[in-house]
């Protein structure tokens, strides 16, 4: 599991409150894989996808708005970053989840993990000097 520590802290109330659901996502998938009285795990790991999607359309939004707000300089290589990261939400090939469930959430992990330790702590956290 991956757990929240204040390390992640930004300090901007909000964008912390979201990026815990981002934590929460994690291990739900997390509970998923490790489920093993359940066979067929595919309507959840899509229900996963679905609410990652949900997730990244507001959370990008409140995030880059605030970035706008405060002058960040670097706002448009944070765009980009968000950017690639919604593309490969939707390059999601469903049919091979149904294929191979459990490989589908470790990869779904490796993703939340990645981005939460290369994404949140540091490429997030280099905004926070210029508030």
């Amino acid at each position: 599991m991956i757990q929240w520590s204040e390390d992640y802290r930004l300090g901007i109330n909000n964008i912390d409150e979201q990026h815990k659901q981002l934590f929460e996502l994690a291990n739900e998938s997390y509970k998923i894989l490790k489920d093993e009285i359940l066979f067929d795990k595919y309507d959840q790991i899509v229900a996963i996808i679905n609410e990652l999607k949900e997730y990244t359309t507001k959370h990008f939004s409140e995030e880059e708005e605030f970035l706008a707000s405060i002058g960040y300089p670097k706002l448009l290589s944070h765009k980009v970053q968000h950017a690639d990261f919604i593309k490969k939400i939707e390059d999601i090939d469903l049919n091979k989840i149904d294929e191979n469930q459990e490989q589908a959430l470790i990869d779904l992990l490796d993703f939340f993990s990645d981005w939460l330790l290369n994404h949140i702590l540091k490429t997030d956290s280099e905004y926070i000097k210029y508030i």
